[in-house]
């Protein structure tokens, strides 16, 4: 397969920074952007300033609006409400054997699906997928700081050769098959941000974040095992890594969510305001549900999705967290 040029599909910050990666690593990408303008800025000012700004673009990347192209290497960066809708437009857009790397985290809500099984129930149960997912912020990306991540794959060689792809001095990307779990872990950890944040805002200090991050990946383990994935898959990049950036992260969106709506803060405004998607809003109410078809116990998510929701006050939900009953700690 000819890896020399790959399409990003998705303009946002993290399509933007990945495409910045693969520029530098000598790539010749195709962005494939939803307006003329960012089209325009991208190829002629080498500037995408609503998502990534104050970055210069290297030469090798180009954008269009037309979806579509030969390269046979996709990175979606496509909102994953957004996923199901674009794919099925566009089926047949893209030769045979085209490998579609995911990149976006989250749950399709009414499905409940994860992005690989829209992907395979819209493009057909042979397409050729894997998926990126870790501790890694696109600004940090696009500015070459040093970043490590877990790519899954099903297929073990074609998961080497993309591990190769992105790979560089500056950006690591480690294989492994646990697709599910990674897309879990990438997923959850933004729920379990928005509580963080909720903490943080409240005044709540280093002793209860270090608590709501311990006890969330033992959530995001449950939940993963119930969908198949590998255990081992949560004490690495896409669970304990990613999950340890997000909650601290003040780049975070899922953080400043929570920061937000402890002070007190409606959730439309925060919403309106952020300018990105906060993955971790639409998010929480697929994992809640998730978590009551499989007979999950996710009280963490439970409390953030009680808050979302306006049905109960933050304080109330870190009252009922901590009178459960007591128990062994286990996952």
């Amino acid at each position: 397969m000819d890896n020399s040029t790959v399409t990003v599909w998705g303009g946002g910050s993290w399509g933007t920074a990945l495409a910045v990666l693969l520029a530098r690593g000598g790539r010749r990408v195709s962005m494939i952007v939803r307006r003329e303008e960012q089209a325009r800025e991208i190829g002629m000012r080498h500037r995408n300033e609503a998502y990534l700004p104050g970055v210069v673009l290297p030469d090798g990347i180009s954008a269009t609006t037309e979806v579509g192209g030969s390269s046979g290497i996709v990175v979606l960066s496509i909102p994953v409400q957004l996923m199901r809708g674009a794919l099925a437009e566009h089926r047949g857009s893209f030769p045979d054997g085209t490998v579609f790397i995911n990149t976006s985290k989250g749950f399709e809500q009414g499905t409940l699906l994860r992005p690989f099984e829209i992907v395979r129930e819209t493009l057909g149960s042979g397409v050729r997928y894997a998926t990126l997912s870790g501790p890694s912020f696109a600004a940090e990306v696009a500015a070459d700081l040093p970043t490590a991540v877990s790519l899954a794959c099903e297929d073990a060689e074609t998961g080497g050769m993309l591990c190769r792809l992105f790979s560089s001095g500056r950006f690591r990307a480690y294989s492994t098959q646990d697709v599910p779990g990674v897309e879990t872990g990438g997923a959850v950890k933004n729920v379990i941000a928005i509580a963080a944040g909720l903490s943080d805002g409240l005044g709540f200090g280093l002793n209860t974040r270090a608590a709501l991050v311990t006890r969330g990946i033992a959530e995001i383990t449950r939940l993963g095992l119930a969908l198949g994935a590998y255990p081992e898959t949560f004490r690495g990049l896409s669970g304990r890594g990613d999950l340890m950036l997000t909650c601290t992260g003040d780049l975070s969106r899922s953080r400043r969510t929570g920061l937000r709506l402890a002070a007190g803060e409606s959730l439309e405004s925060i919403t309106a305001s952020l300018g990105h998607v906060a993955e971790g809003v639409k998010t929480s109410f697929a994992v809640r549900a998730l978590a009551e078809r499989h007979g999950v116990d996710m009280p963490i998510t439970s409390a953030v999705t009680a808050v979302l929701s306006g049905s109960r006050p933050p304080m109330e939900c870190v009252k009922d967290l901590f009178m459960r009953p007591i128990r062994e700690e286990s996952v």
